[in-house]
C-alpha cells in the first residue's frame, strides 16, 4: 500500500502542475477525491488487506488524500492570483486628467439643510462638533438622567451589538462629552456653544413621517443666566433663516428626563399649510424640535455645577426640516436611493468638480 499511495501522491503532483485554471483543479479534484476517484479506490482495497496492515495501511491513504487536498487549495489560490493579475493587465489604460462630460450628481437634500444650518449656527457662535453613531447605555441613556428600567427608555428601542454598545437613538447622545470637552470654557467667563449633528437609528414602525434611519441636530448652550427665551430666540432665528420668511411656532409642554422644563417646538406644516396631510398626521403642525433647559442631573453628570450655570438643548429633526424645506411628503424618500427622486430637490447640483468645493 506504501508504493500506491507514493505512487498516487507523484500522479497528482505531475497533473497538478501542468493546471493553468481553475475548471482543471475541479477536475483534478474529482478524479482524485470523488466518489468514483483514486483515494476512494484505495480506500476499497483494504479490505484484502490483513488485519495487522489495515491500521498502516489506512493512515498511509488518509496521509495521500490530506496531500492532495492541501495542493488542490494551495493550486487554486496561486491560480486566482495569477487570473487575477492578468485581468488587471488586460483592462483598458484610461487617462485620469480627461475631461468629461456628464453631470457629477448632486448633494443629498439633508446634506445641504445640514451644511445651511451649521453656517447659520457658526454665525452665532456656536462650534459644530462631531460624535460617532456607535456609544454606550451610559452616554445614551444613563448621562441624560435616564437610569436602568426607566419607562423612557420605551420611547427610544434601539440596535444592541455583541459589544455591549449600541446605535445612538438621539444626538443628545454626545451631551456629556461636548459639555466635558467644554467644560474650561465656563471656568474662564466664556458660555458653551455646540452643535452635534449626526445619524440616529432606532427600531421604529415605519410609516410617512417615521424611519428607523434619521438625521438629528443637537444643540446646547451653557452659561449663567440661560433661559428659555434664550432658546425661542436662537430657534425663531434659525427658522427663518432656513424658510427665508417668518415661521409659525409653537410650544407646548413635552416630558424628556433630559430637559427641565422640556418642550415640543412644532412648526405649521409647510406641506398642507396647516390643513392636515399625512406628513403632519392630519393635525397641521409637525413635531420639529424637542427641546428645554438642560436638567440639572445631566450638567452635574458632566462636572458642571447646577447651582451656578444653566442652559437648553434642543433636538432638531433634520430630516423633517428637510421635509419641509423641499415638500417631500414621505419620510421614506430621503433613504430610498432613488436618484430620480433625491435629484430634484436639491438646489446646487454641479457638473464641473474644478469649480466647488473637495467636499463632494
Amino acid at each position: 500500500m506504501f508504493e500506491k499511495t507514493e505512487a498516487l501522491k507523484k500522479l497528482f503532483t505531475e497533473k497538478v502542475a501542468k493546471a493553468t485554471a481553475t475548471s482543471d483543479i475541479e477536475q483534478l479534484r474529482i478524479e482524485f477525491l470523488g466518489k468514483k476517484g483514486s483515494v476512494q479506490a484505495l480506500m476499497q482495497e483494504l479490505r484484502n488487506v490483513p488485519n495487522e496492515g489495515k491500521k498502516e495501511a489506512g493512515q498511509k491513504i488518509n496521509e495521500a488524500k490530506q496531500y492532495i487536498e492541501n495542493a488542490i487549495t494551495e493550486k487554486i489560490a496561486e491560480l486566482k492570483k495569477f487570473e487575477e493579475q492578468k485581468l488587471i493587465e488586460a483592462t483598458e489604460s484610461y487617462d485620469e486628467s480627461m475631461p468629461v462630460s456628464v453631470d457629477y450628481g448632486s448633494y443629498h437634500p439633508i446634506t445641504l439643510v445640514r451644511r445651511e444650518v451649521e453656517q447659520i449656527f457658526l454665525s452665532m457662535g456656536f462650534s459644530v462638533e462631531d460624535y460617532s453613531e456607535i456609544t454606550d447605555d451610559y452616554n445614551c441613556f444613563e448621562a441624560l438622567n435616564i437610569p436602568k428600567h426607566h419607562p423612557a427608555r420605551d420611547m427610544q428601542d434601539t440596535y444592541y451589538l455583541s459589544s455591549n454598545q449600541l446605535l445612538k437613538t438621539h444626538t443628545s447622545a454626545a451631551q456629556n462629552t461636548i459639555l466635558r470637552k467644554y467644560k474650561s470654557n465656563l471656568e474662564n467667563g466664556n458660555p458653551i456653544r455646540a452643535i452635534f449633528p449626526g445619524r440616529c437609528f432606532r427600531n421604529e414602525k415605519i410609516d410617512a413621517c417615521h424611519e428607523n434611519t434619521f438625521f438629528q441636530m443637537e444643540g446646547i448652550m451653557v452659561d449663567e443666566n440661560i433661559s428659555i427665551s434664550n432658546l425661542i430666540y436662537f430657534m425663531k432665528t434659525m427658522l427663518s433663516e432656513v424658510f427665508q420668511k417668518d415661521i409659525t411656532v409653537r410650544l407646548r409642554p413635552g416630558f424628556f428626563p433630559f430637559v427641565e422644563p422640556g418642550f415640543e417646538l412644532d412648526i405649521q406644516c409647510l406641506i398642507c399649510g396647516g390643513d392636515g396631510c399625512p406628513s403632519c398626521k392630519d393635525s397641521g403642525w409637525l413635531e420639529l424640535c424637542p427641546c428645554g433647559m438642560i436638567h440639572p442631573n445631566v450638567l452635574t453628570a458632566a462636572g458642571i455645577d447646577p447651582e451656578k450655570y444653566t442652559g437648553f438643548a434642543f433636538g432638531l429633526g433634520m430630516t423633517r426640516l428637510a421635509m419641509m424645506r423641499y415638500g417631500v411628503k414621505d419620510i421614506r424618500v430621503f433613504n430610498s436611493g432613488n436618484l430620480k427622486s433625491l435629484s430634484q430637490f436639491t438646489e446646487k447640483s454641479f457638473t464641473n468638480p474644478s469649480n466647488e468645493s473637495k467636499e463632494a
